[in-house]
């Protein structure tokens, strides 16, 4: 893998191998609307990440089409020229992860730094891989390399299904709450993740804004263009940046 030609590349688990991804989306920070907070907190830790100070791994969750996949391509498009780099794992192949920390750790890679994106992460109940991400986020007998990082996102704040019968267990002691095991096995995933930014539906402000940063060469009717754009938004119960993307592929004036 050329890692000095190529920012980005994604685990190909049949050959075991990782292919370069040679068409990145260009998005950049400034294009994501109403997220400046989370923007900050995940740049900020990944400036560190880079200068080899302590930084954690984060979890970005919540509401559907909030910007969260974006965010972490806007921080690659960003920072490939401070030596970061990043390799997309698909959910399914979590348990190939240890293979892949042992390429980011041999040869010319140990001259960048990496972060290891896995997008929409979610586990069903009774689901054994969410085991040995626990141990990858904190390592095992052997610590993962200080080069590596894990940015995951997901729509479910504790990446595992919340049943409300796991709340029965739930007890008060000595004036203290203390869950029940399924409770705790639930929390304990999120817990290593050291840095979560909680992303939520946009107000219809926002997403005009993301409307009119789309349609910035617009000459037509502004309001008419928002009329159409709110309609569009209704239908799809959803007025999300996706969905701005979505009306600007699909309408004509």
């Amino acid at each position: 893998m050329d890692w000095k030609n190529h920012y980005a590349a994604i685990w190909r688990p049949k050959t075991a191998s990782l292919k370069p991804v040679r068409r990145i989306d260009p998005i950049s920070a400034e294009q994501l609307l109403g997220i400046d907070t989370q923007k900050q907190l995940l740049f900020d830790n990944t400036r560190r990440f880079l200068r080899g100070e302590p930084a954690n791994h984060a979890l970005l969750w919540g509401s559907r089409g909030t910007g969260k996949s974006s965010l972490i391509k806007a921080l690659l498009n960003a920072f490939a020229g401070a030596s970061l780099r990043c390799v997309e794992v698909n959910f399914h192949d979590l348990g190939d992860i240890p293979e892949i920390i042992d390429l980011l750790d041999h040869g010319d890679a140990r001259d960048y730094r990496f972060i290891l994106f896995c997008d929409d992460l979610a586990f069903d109940r009774g689901d054994a891989r969410y085991k040995a991400l626990k141990s990858i986020l904190e390592g095992s007998l052997e610590l993962p390399p200080e080069n590596v990082l894990l940015y995951a996102t997901s729509n479910r704040r504790h990446l595992l299904p919340e049943d409300a019968s796991a709340n029965q267990d739930t007890r008060i002691v000595h004036g203290e709450l203390h869950h029940g095991d399924q409770v705790e096995e639930t929390l304990s995933l999120a817990d290593r993740f050291g840095l979560w930014l909680s992303f939520y539906p946009g107000d219809w402000e926002t997403y005009l804004q993301m409307v009119d940063q789309l349609f910035c060469d617009y000459e037509g009717d502004r309001a008419a263009l928002h009329t159409a754009a709110k309609q569009f938004a209704m239908l799809r119960a959803s007025h999300s940046g996706r969905t701005a993307e979505q009306f600007f592929k699909s309408y004509s004036n």
